[in-house]
């Protein structure tokens, strides 16, 4: 699944609450919906798009679903605004290189300290 899968998904608001509700523990939909100010169908309908972009998925406990966040998706992204922190960081400092140069001298020769 592509990263934006899931800042789609994590875009709505309410989404991320009922999300970050399960960053603490797996929770049936009656839980998850009792701390929200919406309606245990409309968390229902939340938690289908979390699992759809692969953020949550559920566990079958008697005749609830028990959701849960997706750890193996969570580390997919982390993994990928690790790239871009780091490519960030690459970019800096080349720039701070090609400014400053190595010994530490702004492009007119002077010290930057």
């Amino acid at each position: 699944m592509h990263p934006e899968d899931a800042f789609v998904a994590l875009a709505d608001p309410t989404r991320r609450q009922v999300f970050e509700g399960l960053i603490a523990a797996p929770l049936p939909v009656g839980k998850l919906a009792a701390g929200l100010p919406v309606s245990r169908s409309a968390v229902s309908q939340h938690l289908k798009v979390l699992s759809d972009a692969g953020l949550v998925c559920a566990q079958k406990q008697g005749r609830q679903n028990i959701y849960q966040v997706e750890p193996a998706r969570l580390a997919a992204l982390r993994g990928y605004f690790d790239t871009l922190w780091g490519r960030a960081l690459d970019g800096f400092a080349a720039h701070a290189e090609q400014r400053y140069g190595e010994e530490g001298k702004d492009a007119d020769g002077s010290n930057i300290s």
